[in-house]
């Protein structure tokens, strides 16, 4: 478990941790990573560690729930002017990447989740999904998105940006290694290639007519590529 601060102070100490961890984990992995790193990377004594969380598990499921909160909440914000549902997914796709470029950790440490806390990782996935859903049975409610199983569209599109932001955000020029620090956002060239064709799979069959309701299209709270 893990403690609530109390004071403004004993926030940014938590908030210090958690980013501390981040760095730490996604560096050395899980199974290298000590709470003593984690405190010298903070630059915090090795008891204050244990006013806010149990342990290494402990702020690991921490940090995967923050950094799912936080690319959530920059792909919601991004979508949330959209006036169509794919002007939301224009939105939604280049904020995660953006987000991902800036915080290349997130693949890392999502991916060590699968071995060292699955629940943590179903959690991350599911809750990007399930606003995903909502978001596309509305845009095929006003007729902007064809019928389809709003369930397989929301992984499939997932799965997707999260293979398009490896191979061009995370991996190097070669395409073989993942590298630390913030990289450069995915090409142009490849996002418009990409969006081509998520345009293509989310058309309304022809003649439908879309709803004059924007409202409809754009996404809810947690809705991310």
């Amino acid at each position: 478990m893990s403690a609530v601060p109390r004071t403004a102070r004993g926030t940014r100490t938590r908030a210090k941790l958690l980013e501390a961890a981040e760095t730490v984990f996604a560096s050395v992995g899980y199974h290298e990573a000590s709470i003593v790193k984690i405190t010298e990377e903070a630059g915090v004594g090795l008891g204050t560690f244990y006013l806010y969380f149990d342990g290494k598990q402990t702020i690991f499921d921490e940090v995967v729930e923050d950094l799912n909160r936080r690319v959530r909440h920059a792909m919601t914000d991004a979508a949330r002017s959209a006036g169509t549902r794919l002007e939301a997914e224009r939105a939604g796709f280049r904020a995660f990447f953006r987000f991902t470029a800036q915080h290349p950790a997130l693949y890392r440490i999502i991916r060590q989740a699968e071995f060292v806390s699955p629940g943590a990782l179903r959690l991350h996935y599911t809750r990007i999904v399930n606003g995903y859903i909502e978001g596309l049975k509305a845009a095929q409610l006003s007729g902007e998105v064809r019928e389809m199983d709003p369930t397989v569209a929301a992984w499939a599109l997932m799965g997707i940006g999260e293979l398009i932001g490896m191979r061009w955000v995370l991996w190097d020029e070669e395409g073989t290694d993942p590298v630390p620090g913030a990289r450069p956002d995915v090409p142009e060239e490849v996002f418009e290639e990409m969006m081509q064709f998520i345009e293509r799979a989310l058309a309304p069959t022809p003649g439908t007519t879309p709803s004059s309701t924007p409202s409809a299209a754009r996404p809810e709270e947690g809705k991310t590529p």
